[in-house]
């Protein structure tokens, strides 16, 4: 069993409505248990929102602290996309799962794995959920890699 970005299967959680659906995940939900799971609406964020982005760090430093993440019109939502975060970490720990299949290539301040948008940029690093998977011992791997 597997969870998954929930867009990444159809459903149009991404803040502009829309899904990220990936034919190649969908296949794989045919041969084994995958568990959509997204930590915005978690969060109790609306459908649609304001896009937002991490400043000044990535999800290890929102995390600790050091970073923020701000809508359009610098509406800080930090304690929104790590309370999301957290409930999905919770999810994950009380099904016991092992591995994330996670949406990059938009670079999500939540999902993003490998690339992120920090101030407007896209860098090097993972959003906040994918890096709080990642410190609890759940391997992490981007759709475009399953």
């Amino acid at each position: 069993m597997k969870i998954c970005s929930a867009c990444l299967l159809g459903t149009k959680c991404r803040y502009n409505k829309t899904d990220a659906f990936d034919q190649k995940i969908l296949e794989l939900s045919k041969k084994e248990a995958i568990i959509p799971i997204c930590p915005e609406i978690l969060a109790g964020m609306s459908i649609p929102r304001k896009a937002a982005h991490i400043v000044n760090g990535t999800g290890n430093d929102v995390i600790d602290g050091r970073a923020k993440i701000v809508e359009e019109g610098n509406n800080d939502v930090t304690k929104l996309y790590l309370d999301g975060a957290k409930k999905g970490l919770k999810i994950a720990k009380m099904l016991n799962i092992k591995e994330a299949i996670v949406f990059t290539s938009k670079g999500s301040p939540s999902c993003g794995c490998g690339k992120v948008y920090v101030s407007g940029k896209k860098v090097e690093g993972d959003g906040v959920f994918t890096t709080l998977l990642r410190r609890n011992g759940i391997k992490v791997v981007s759709n475009e890699d399953v």
